[in-house]
């Protein structure tokens, strides 16, 4: 066999090691990963504004809570495992992930056949006083219904679930001054649905002693703010209790164009509440389409005060790279955004109707962490896996039911397993958000197949059904072989490969380049001569609107032998 001796010079040492390994054992091992955005961002000054979105990628559906000068936050994270994941800030602005409150297979079993749009929706942290505890509340589609976790300090771990008998979906909690608590869910109304995406919001009273529902439920909302509308999906209920005020906020209009943010308010916890005078007070559907930098989909808010008495708002909202009357294309799912409240007429207002949402927010006083986090803008991340722990912001989709990556002095290793990721289990794939519209991420890898259909390499990846694969296999004459692999809404298909059996047990360098739509994959053995596999492909299909369901996409690094799975050639 004819082997090229061409290292990478700053490496020689290590990936000599890592072959090593390699030809013991059939793994793949991945010695660097990077990522680095490229968008064109809106100046702005870092000590006086900040960047909408303060957490970009998909995070949808904030919740936010304060304890102190602390504030934590939550977002659903559907059939990604670990699970919920929660954030700490001191300015509301510059978020550090603590972990996650589903990190045990013991929280949250997502099994196969769990879809990749089921699991974790909209969680609720709320910090309880009375008691000196965080909650968090959420439902798990899939596989839980709606359950609870606790405990004294969100970056310790949090409890197991306790399951709640609330039906429906998005409950949240409300801690009353006289120690009492409630929880408000999204359910079915009190009589028969009049329409497709008519709901109600229900309001129940909750045991802090036992952690039981107790009491009858009052349907405290029916259709949404102007029911002779028809209004959808009154849902994400935040309860709160204002200078003697009780104010009711929901999303409506559903997660789409046509979201929204309504708020009602009464004298009594169990109602009647009654829409504000202004409503929306949040959204972005009546704008143009054909508008700069567009945000849309804006809605599901939570609200919360400052020691200093201020009030803001977190909300998810989707940031595409291409909205016209036939598309919205975004593949970086929905975000968590910012913005202030002000109040008028006794009723909070997010943004007026018709304002859009802005990227560049003023705000005094964000500079003591300065650029410390690093959630926001051209995000910027290296990864040579030589950390005791892999990294947090590391995912898998699905629960795992074994063991099959371990990080050792050579690198991240990966076993091949007999399950690919167009199958709904849990592949031998560790993913991340992408983050931007437009991108540039790297992989380092050494890895030798074993049989035709071995491979290992790098992923863009929507769901199981929508997703590029870069990476080295065997042909059928047993030559290694560079493939790119496109899913996109059928079986997988063979769209381009390269013989590289000149370079056979050498590792191999992937990079994959994002411009909005267009992206394209490469491959290296020397780490400067890149060679494009194919043409530019269209990374439409890593967009929601054409691969369905509710998260963004993700790139990774995956290894397989799923013989009978693999692609094949493209007509």
């Amino acid at each position: 066999m004819k082997m090229k001796k061409t290292h990478f010079a700053a490496a020689a040492g290590l990936f000599a090691l890592v072959l090593s390994a390699c030809t013991q054992e059939h793994v793949a091992v991945f010695t660097e990963f990077t990522y680095k955005g490229t968008d064109r961002l809106e100046q702005f000054n870092p000590a006086t504004q900040y960047l909408n979105p303060i957490l970009s990628g998909c995070y949808p559906d904030p919740s936010i809570t304060r304890k102190g000068e602390d504030y934590y936050l939550a977002n659903s994270s559907f059939s990604y495992y670990p699970g919920l994941p929660v954030w700490h800030s001191r300015d509301l602005v510059n978020w550090e992930l603590v972990g996650y409150a589903l990190d045990r297979p013991s929280q949250l079993n997502l099994g196969d056949g769990v879809g990749l749009s089921e699991g974790i929706f909209a969680p609720d942290i709320k910090y309880n006083p009375y008691n000196d505890t965080f909650y968090l509340i959420v439902t798990v589609v899939g596989g839980g219904g709606n359950i609870v976790v606790k405990t004294k300090d969100p970056a310790k771990g949090w409890s197991d679930p306790i399951p709640v008998d609330v039906p429906g979906i998005d409950p949240s909690f409300y801690f009353s001054p006289d120690g009492k608590a409630y929880i408000v869910n999204n359910q079915e109304p009190d009589t028969p649905a009049e329409y497709d995406g008519h709901r109600a919001i229900g309001l129940r009273e909750y045991d802090l002693a036992t952690d039981k529902v107790v009491g009858t439920c009052t349907q405290i909302v029916n259709k949404g703010v102007r029911p002779e509308d028809k209004p959808i999906w009154i849902e994400g209920p935040h309860l709160y209790h204002i200078d003697g005020t009780y104010y009711l906020m929901c999303a409506e209009g559903g997660t789409g164009d046509g979201h929204s943010e309504v708020v009602f308010r009464s004298d009594s916890v169990r109602g009647p509440y009654v829409p504000c005078e202004i409503n929306p007070i949040l959204t972005q559907r009546t704008l143009p389409k054909n508008r700069l930098a567009p945000v849309t989909a804006a809605g599901h808010a939570d609200l919360i005060q400052t020691p200093e008495g201020e009030w803001w708002a977190v909300f998810l909202s989707i940031l595409p790279y291409r909205y016209d009357e036939a598309n919205t294309l975004c593949n970086t799912g929905r975000n968590t955004l910012l913005l202030p409240v002000r109040w008028e007429n006794g009723q909070p207002v997010i943004l007026d109707e018709g304002q859009t949402v802005p990227y560049v927010v003023d705000k005094s006083g964000i500079a003591a962490d300065g650029e410390r986090r690093n959630n926001t803008g051209n995000v910027e991340f290296t990864d040579d896996f030589k950390g005791a722990k892999l990294d947090p912001f590391w995912l898998q989709v699905r629960t795992p039911q074994s063991e099959w990556y371990r990080l050792t002095d050579k690198g991240l290793v990966l076993q091949p397993r007999d399950v690919s990721i167009y199958e709904e289990k849990n592949p031998s794939f560790l993913c991340r958000w992408i983050k931007n519209f437009n991108f540039t991420a790297t992989l380092t890898m050494d890895y030798q197949p074993q049989a035709e259909g071995d491979l290992a390499g790098f992923v863009c990846y929507q769901k199981e059904n929508y997703n590029y694969v870069i990476g080295k296999t065997l042909d059928a004459d047993g030559r290694e072989t560079i493939v790119l692999n496109k899913c996109a809404g059928k079986g997988p298909e063979l769209v381009a490969s390269a013989d590289a059996e000149e370079y056979a047990g050498e590792p191999v360098r992937f990079k994959i380049e994002a411009i909005g739509r267009d992206y394209s994959f490469y491959y290296s053995f020397d780490g400067t001569d890149w060679k494009q596999l194919g043409r530019v492909q269209d990374g439409a299909i890593l967009s929601t609107q054409v691969a369905g369901g509710f998260t963004g996409a993700v790139v990774g690094m995956y290894a397989t032998t799923a013989k009978d799975r693999m692609p094949v050639a493209a007509e």
